[in-house]
Protein backbone atom coordinates (compact mmCIF):
# COMPACT_ATOMS: atom_id res chain seq x y z
CA UNK A 1 0.00 0.00 0.00
CA UNK A 2 1.15 3.52 -0.80
CA UNK A 3 0.73 5.98 2.06
CA UNK A 4 0.61 9.72 1.35
CA UNK A 5 2.35 11.64 4.13
CA UNK A 6 1.17 15.25 4.41
CA UNK A 7 2.14 17.74 7.08
CA UNK A 8 1.94 21.43 7.94
CA UNK A 9 -1.12 22.28 5.87
CA UNK A 10 -1.42 25.59 7.73
CA UNK A 11 -4.97 26.45 6.72
CA UNK A 12 -4.03 26.47 3.03
CA UNK A 13 -6.93 24.67 1.38
CA UNK A 14 -5.67 25.28 -2.15
CA UNK A 15 -2.37 23.54 -1.45
CA UNK A 16 -4.10 20.70 0.40
CA UNK A 17 -6.46 19.94 -2.47
CA UNK A 18 -3.58 20.00 -4.96
CA UNK A 19 -1.59 17.50 -2.90
CA UNK A 20 -4.60 15.23 -2.35
CA UNK A 21 -5.29 15.15 -6.09
CA UNK A 22 -1.63 14.44 -6.85
CA UNK A 23 -1.47 11.65 -4.27
CA UNK A 24 -4.60 10.03 -5.67
CA UNK A 25 -3.07 10.10 -9.15
CA UNK A 26 0.04 8.40 -7.74
CA UNK A 27 -2.09 5.55 -6.39
CA UNK A 28 -2.05 6.44 -2.68
CA UNK A 29 -4.28 4.05 -0.80
CA UNK A 30 -4.07 5.74 2.58
CA UNK A 31 -3.46 9.22 3.95
CA UNK A 32 -1.64 10.45 7.03
CA UNK A 33 -1.67 14.11 8.08
CA UNK A 34 1.20 14.79 10.47
CA UNK A 35 -0.13 17.86 12.24
CA UNK A 36 -0.37 21.64 11.91
CA UNK A 37 -3.67 21.66 10.08
CA UNK A 38 -4.04 25.35 10.93
CA UNK A 39 -1.96 28.46 11.53
CA UNK A 40 -0.76 31.20 9.14
CA UNK A 41 -3.36 30.54 6.41
CA UNK A 42 -6.80 32.00 5.77
CA UNK A 43 -8.97 28.88 5.72
CA UNK A 44 -8.70 27.07 9.06
CA UNK A 45 -12.36 26.04 9.25
CA UNK A 46 -12.39 24.73 5.69
CA UNK A 47 -9.16 22.78 6.15
CA UNK A 48 -10.26 21.21 9.43
CA UNK A 49 -13.60 20.27 7.89
CA UNK A 50 -11.85 18.64 4.93
CA UNK A 51 -9.40 16.71 7.07
CA UNK A 52 -12.12 15.63 9.50
CA UNK A 53 -13.85 14.12 6.48
CA UNK A 54 -10.66 12.32 5.49
CA UNK A 55 -10.27 11.02 9.04
CA UNK A 56 -13.78 9.63 8.80
CA UNK A 57 -12.62 7.72 5.72
CA UNK A 58 -9.63 6.22 7.53
CA UNK A 59 -6.90 8.86 7.35
CA UNK A 60 -4.53 9.15 10.28
CA UNK A 61 -4.38 12.70 11.65
CA UNK A 62 -1.92 13.94 14.27
CA UNK A 63 -1.71 17.10 16.37
CA UNK A 64 0.86 19.81 15.71
CA UNK A 65 1.90 22.80 17.76
CA UNK A 66 -0.31 25.20 15.77
CA UNK A 67 -3.31 22.96 16.37
CA UNK A 68 -2.59 23.10 20.09
CA UNK A 69 -2.26 26.90 19.98
CA UNK A 70 -5.57 27.19 18.13
CA UNK A 71 -7.39 25.16 20.78
CA UNK A 72 -5.97 27.22 23.66
CA UNK A 73 -4.43 30.46 22.38
CA UNK A 74 -1.78 31.91 24.68
CA UNK A 75 -2.84 35.07 26.48
CA UNK A 76 0.15 36.84 24.97
CA UNK A 77 1.77 35.64 21.75
CA UNK A 78 5.46 35.06 22.42
CA UNK A 79 6.44 34.02 18.92
CA UNK A 80 5.41 34.26 15.29
CA UNK A 81 4.07 30.71 15.60
CA UNK A 82 1.56 31.87 18.21
CA UNK A 83 0.63 35.22 16.67
CA UNK A 84 -2.40 34.03 14.68
CA UNK A 85 -3.71 31.54 17.22
CA UNK A 86 -6.51 33.73 18.60
CA UNK A 87 -7.67 34.63 15.07
CA UNK A 88 -7.77 30.95 14.14
CA UNK A 89 -9.55 29.99 17.37
CA UNK A 90 -12.34 32.48 16.69
CA UNK A 91 -13.00 30.93 13.28
CA UNK A 92 -13.34 27.35 14.46
CA UNK A 93 -16.58 26.00 15.89
CA UNK A 94 -16.76 23.69 18.88
CA UNK A 95 -16.69 20.53 16.79
CA UNK A 96 -13.54 21.65 14.99
CA UNK A 97 -11.83 22.66 18.24
CA UNK A 98 -12.80 19.37 19.90
CA UNK A 99 -11.41 17.49 16.90
CA UNK A 100 -8.06 19.29 17.14
CA UNK A 101 -7.89 18.88 20.91
CA UNK A 102 -8.41 15.12 20.67
CA UNK A 103 -5.74 14.47 18.04
CA UNK A 104 -2.88 12.18 19.13
CA UNK A 105 0.77 13.20 19.08
CA UNK A 106 1.95 9.95 17.47
CA UNK A 107 0.60 7.01 15.54
CA UNK A 108 2.02 3.79 14.14
CA UNK A 109 1.51 2.05 10.81
CA UNK A 110 3.21 -1.35 10.76
CA UNK A 111 6.96 -0.56 10.97
CA UNK A 112 6.56 3.23 10.77
CA UNK A 113 6.11 5.77 13.57
CA UNK A 114 4.36 9.01 12.65
CA UNK A 115 4.90 12.20 14.65
CA UNK A 116 4.62 15.93 14.01
CA UNK A 117 7.95 16.96 15.54
CA UNK A 118 10.44 14.69 17.31
CA UNK A 119 9.70 11.25 18.72
CA UNK A 120 11.91 11.76 21.78
CA UNK A 121 9.52 14.35 23.26
CA UNK A 122 6.63 14.93 20.86
CA UNK A 123 4.88 17.37 23.20
CA UNK A 124 7.91 19.70 23.26
CA UNK A 125 7.90 20.32 19.50
CA UNK A 126 11.62 19.84 18.87
CA UNK A 127 12.69 20.50 15.28
CA UNK A 128 14.32 17.58 13.48
CA UNK A 129 16.56 19.84 11.42
CA UNK A 130 20.02 18.30 11.75
CA UNK A 131 21.70 14.92 12.25
CA UNK A 132 21.85 15.25 16.02
CA UNK A 133 18.15 15.97 16.39
CA UNK A 134 17.29 13.25 13.86
CA UNK A 135 19.32 10.74 15.83
CA UNK A 136 17.56 11.62 19.10
CA UNK A 137 14.18 11.17 17.45
CA UNK A 138 15.12 7.92 15.74
CA UNK A 139 16.68 6.46 18.88
CA UNK A 140 13.54 7.21 20.88
CA UNK A 141 11.27 5.68 18.25
CA UNK A 142 13.43 2.59 17.93
CA UNK A 143 13.03 1.69 21.58
CA UNK A 144 10.27 -0.26 19.89
CA UNK A 145 12.35 -2.75 17.87
CA UNK A 146 9.61 -3.09 15.26
CA UNK A 147 10.09 0.53 14.11
CA UNK A 148 12.22 0.96 10.98
CA UNK A 149 10.90 4.32 9.79
CA UNK A 150 10.01 7.63 11.43
CA UNK A 151 8.05 10.18 9.41
CA UNK A 152 7.62 13.72 10.72
CA UNK A 153 6.92 17.30 9.65
CA UNK A 154 7.34 20.59 11.53
CA UNK A 155 10.53 21.81 9.82
CA UNK A 156 8.92 22.63 6.42
CA UNK A 157 11.75 20.90 4.56
CA UNK A 158 12.19 17.55 2.84
CA UNK A 159 15.14 15.58 4.17
CA UNK A 160 15.98 11.93 4.70
CA UNK A 161 18.36 10.61 7.34
CA UNK A 162 19.56 7.03 7.76
CA UNK A 163 21.93 5.10 9.93
CA UNK A 164 24.93 4.05 7.89
CA UNK A 165 27.74 1.64 8.65
CA UNK A 166 29.02 3.88 11.47
CA UNK A 167 27.24 5.05 14.60
CA UNK A 168 26.01 8.44 13.39
CA UNK A 169 23.23 9.32 10.95
CA UNK A 170 23.78 10.29 7.35
CA UNK A 171 21.76 13.03 5.66
CA UNK A 172 20.32 12.76 2.16
CA UNK A 173 18.72 15.55 0.14
CA UNK A 174 16.03 14.02 -2.10
CA UNK A 175 15.18 14.91 -5.68
CA UNK A 176 11.42 15.47 -6.09
CA UNK A 177 9.64 12.68 -7.92
CA UNK A 178 12.55 10.22 -7.73
CA UNK A 179 11.84 7.09 -5.63
CA UNK A 180 14.44 6.36 -2.95
CA UNK A 181 15.01 2.77 -1.81
CA UNK A 182 14.55 2.57 1.97
CA UNK A 183 15.19 -1.12 2.81
CA UNK A 184 14.19 -2.35 6.23
CA UNK A 185 17.66 -3.57 7.18
CA UNK A 186 18.42 0.11 7.91
CA UNK A 187 16.50 2.60 10.04
CA UNK A 188 15.27 5.82 8.47
CA UNK A 189 13.83 9.16 9.52
CA UNK A 190 12.30 11.62 7.08
CA UNK A 191 10.85 15.11 7.31
CA UNK A 192 8.14 15.16 4.66
CA UNK A 193 7.92 18.94 4.15
CA UNK A 194 5.02 21.35 4.30
CA UNK A 195 1.88 21.22 2.20
CA UNK A 196 0.82 24.78 2.89
CA UNK A 197 3.94 26.73 3.78
CA UNK A 198 7.13 25.72 1.88
CA UNK A 199 10.21 27.64 3.01
CA UNK A 200 13.03 26.69 0.67
CA UNK A 201 12.49 29.35 -1.96
CA UNK A 202 10.23 27.06 -3.98
CA UNK A 203 6.52 27.89 -3.88
CA UNK A 204 5.32 24.39 -4.72
CA UNK A 205 3.58 22.37 -2.00
CA UNK A 206 5.36 19.37 -0.45
CA UNK A 207 4.37 15.87 0.57
CA UNK A 208 5.87 12.37 0.47
CA UNK A 209 4.64 8.97 -0.66
CA UNK A 210 5.76 5.82 1.13
CA UNK A 211 5.42 2.54 -0.77
CA UNK A 212 5.74 -0.05 1.98
CA UNK A 213 5.56 -3.04 -0.36
CA UNK A 214 8.47 -1.79 -2.48
CA UNK A 215 10.30 -0.12 0.44
CA UNK A 216 10.50 3.17 -1.46
CA UNK A 217 9.97 6.76 -0.40
CA UNK A 218 9.26 9.50 -2.94
CA UNK A 219 9.22 13.19 -2.08
CA UNK A 220 6.90 15.27 -4.24
CA UNK A 221 6.47 18.96 -5.07
CA UNK A 222 3.08 20.08 -6.36
CA UNK A 223 2.26 23.36 -8.07
CA UNK A 224 -0.89 25.17 -6.92
CA UNK A 225 -2.24 28.71 -7.07
CA UNK A 226 -0.02 30.11 -4.35
CA UNK A 227 -0.73 33.69 -5.39
CA UNK A 228 -4.44 33.15 -4.80
CA UNK A 229 -3.64 31.61 -1.41
CA UNK A 230 -1.59 34.70 -0.56
CA UNK A 231 -4.48 36.91 -1.67
CA UNK A 232 -6.78 34.92 0.63
CA UNK A 233 -4.49 35.78 3.55
CA UNK A 234 -4.54 39.48 2.75
CA UNK A 235 -8.32 39.48 2.30
CA UNK A 236 -8.72 37.82 5.69
CA UNK A 237 -6.81 40.64 7.36
CA UNK A 238 -3.94 38.45 8.54
CA UNK A 239 -0.39 39.85 8.66
CA UNK A 240 0.94 40.60 5.19
CA UNK A 241 4.12 38.72 6.08
CA UNK A 242 2.17 35.45 5.98
CA UNK A 243 1.13 36.21 2.41
CA UNK A 244 4.62 37.27 1.40
CA UNK A 245 5.99 33.96 2.58
CA UNK A 246 3.69 32.06 0.25
CA UNK A 247 4.55 34.34 -2.65
CA UNK A 248 8.29 33.72 -2.19
CA UNK A 249 8.20 30.19 -0.76
CA UNK A 250 10.02 31.35 2.35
Amino acid sequence: MKIALLSDVHANLRALEACLAHAAAQGAGRLAVLGDLVGYGAQPAEVVRRIRGLAGEGAIVLKGNHDEYAVAPPAQALSLDQSGAAWTHERLDKDALDFLAALPLTAAIDTALLVHASADAPERWHYVDNERRAEASLDAACLNPAVRYVFCGHVHAQTLYFRGAGQGLMRFEPTPGVPIPVPQHRRWIATVGSVGQPRDGNTRAMYALFDAARAELTFHRVAYDHLAAAADIRAAGLPAYFAERLEAGL
